[in-house]
């Protein structure tokens, strides 16, 4: 396990601690699991943006999608748990 240091306005490490003891934990854990979730949420947006290039280059190369209302009501009636077709990609219109 490696070391760093960081520079923690006053405030800031206050509220740190206040928080740190309302959940019985150090200030030490608290931080870690705070850098832990920000770099899960860091590695989550990176995927998804991944993604959505991906399926943006595949809609160009294409040039097929399906309409975003045709989408919300299929996907309201599966919510229902009604068994509906799912809708048919046709060329994107500009």
């Amino acid at each position: 396990m490696s070391t760093t240091s960081i520079r923690i306005p006053d405030e800031l490490k206050k509220r740190i601690t206040k928080a740190a003891d309302a959940r019985g934990q150090s200030t030490h854990a608290l931080i870690i699991e705070a850098i832990a979730e920000k770099a899960a949420l860091c590695e989550r947006r990176t995927e998804f943006y991944d993604c959505a290039e991906q399926r943006l280059g595949e809609i160009a190369d294409s040039g097929m999608t399906v309409d975003w209302s045709e989408v919300k009501t299929w996907l309201r009636e599966r919510v229902q748990g009604n068994n509906v077709e799912m809708p048919k990609a046709r060329k994107f219109l500009r």
